[in-house]
């Protein structure tokens, strides 16, 4: 799986994520995980509705999520942050 990440989630990440190695630690062998297998039951992987029903959200920590959406075999991170942050 091809995964890309946006402008938004880049500067999210820069300003939520980056400041805490434990955190940065955590996202990373999240996203390996996510990448061997998007539907591992640890993601708590879920379709979002509303506005954003065309999206996916997968959990870093109990309050960390990353908003993204997929298509084929490519996956764009379009946002991270707190649950109130990104929803």
């Amino acid at each position: 799986m091809k995964i890309v990440s946006s402008k938004k989630f880049e500067k999210s990440y820069k300003k939520r994520v980056a400041p805490n190695n434990n955190l940065v630690s955590k996202f990373r062998s999240r996203l390996d995980l996510f990448m061997v297998n998007s539907q591992d039951p640890v993601l708590r992987d879920h379709l979002l509705r509303g506005e954003k029903r065309s999206y996916r959200a997968f959990s870093v920590t109990g309050d960390i999520r990353v908003i993204y959406s997929k298509k084929d075999d490519k996956c764009v991170l379009l946002d991270i942050g707190s649950h109130n942050q990104v929803y």
